[in-house]
């Protein structure tokens, strides 16, 4: 009998499964997938450090419907699209910036097309240990000079403190290096360098080291800031609260844009990732404030459906709803 309430269970959670994969399709027009389809099938990520965890969620959730276990490598942005335009080892590169030009021409040198997908929304965190208990909000000009030429945090405020400013910041690998030198110094990495911080492409050192020191200041993705909000504490800029609102709207002044990329011969050739890009896509919005981010507004995610889409050789949703509306009307 226990034998076969076994059975009857085991029954109802591969029913249960198969349901949860079906209800995961549809979204923008994409054809439902099975991740049991693809339960034997390699599928390697790398790249940013901030995008890491959002994959890792994605990863998990299409493996506990019986996909293969994506291989994700959290080595920055910069680093991942080496591996991917370069070397050609990786189907799907992480960024937490926009490809460069200088990227998509390594692409093209190994024959890759780099296809953009549009998966969320993070607001670069700016923190420091909670044991701070003189700093909560700094103006634009004031983060520029403490991560460049001011050497204790009296030089940016004469009331506070005569100590000298600790500053833990991710490597030049990374797309967030790259997304604050451009916001704040206008692309020229010298000023901050020149500041000697202690810099790591793994975000939990920093935050140890922020953590460690009331007189430490660092930055990295917001999720990472969540994650540890009770040993750090994150400034206002210029007056705004980096949420859901000031992100979504823009206010915030470095809310930025996170991504995946592959490449449409990879998709056809590798019918596991095309599926595990599908379900991102689909299923990221769900999931995407629980790990620490922000959703991608409406139309940036219609046209990282449509990518796929197009990559698919499928027309965009708009010219299918078109269409459809042209063939009711007859």
């Amino acid at each position: 009998m226990v034998h076969m309430h076994k059975l009857r269970f085991a029954s109802i959670l591969l029913v249960f499964v198969f349901v949860l994969a079906s209800a995961w399709a549809d979204e923008g027009g994409l054809p439902e997938v099975d991740p049991l389809d693809y339960s034997d099938s390699e599928i390697i990520t790398a790249g940013s450090s901030t995008v890491f965890p959002l994959s890792e969620r994605m990863a998990e959730l299409w493996t506990d419907l019986g996909g293969v276990a994506p291989s994700i490598a959290s080595i920055g942005s910069g680093a991942g699209f080496e591996r991917f335009c370069v070397e050609g080892e990786t189907d799907i590169s992480n960024a937490s910036r926009a490809i460069k030009d200088s990227e998509r021409e390594s692409c093209a040198e190994i024959g890759r097309e780099p296809i953009e997908f549009r998966v969320g929304t993070d607001a670069l965190a700016v923190t420091i240990s909670a044991e701070n208990d003189f700093v909560s909000e700094i103006t634009f000009e004031e983060l520029a000079l403490i991560f460049s030429t001011a050497d204790t945090w009296s030089d940016v405020r004469a009331e506070w403190p005569e100590e000298a400013i600790q500053r833990f910041i991710p490597g030049t690998d990374s797309g967030t290096f790259d997304y604050f030198v451009e916001a704040v110094f206008d692309e020229d990495e010298e000023p901050i360098l020149s500041a000697n911080p202690q810099l790591s492409e793994d975000d939990n050192v920093l935050v140890q080291g922020i953590a460690g020191s009331p007189y430490a200041v660092g930055f990295f993705g917001y999720a990472y800031y969540i994650e540890n909000e009770d040993v750090l504490n994150i400034l206002n800029i210029e007056g705004i609260e980096a949420n859901a609102e000031s992100t979504d709207d823009g206010s915030y002044p470095l809310s930025r844009p996170l991504y995946i990329y592959s490449d449409a011969s990879i998709m056809m050739e590798k019918p596991q990732v095309n599926a595990f890009i599908n379900f991102y896509l689909t299923q990221v919005n769900e999931e995407v404030i629980d790990v620490g981010y922000f959703p991608a507004s409406e139309d940036a995610l219609a046209e990282a459906l449509d990518a796929w889409r197009i990559a698919n050789g499928l027309e965009p949703m708009a010219d299918v709803e078109e269409d459809a509306e042209e063939e009711s009307s007859e």
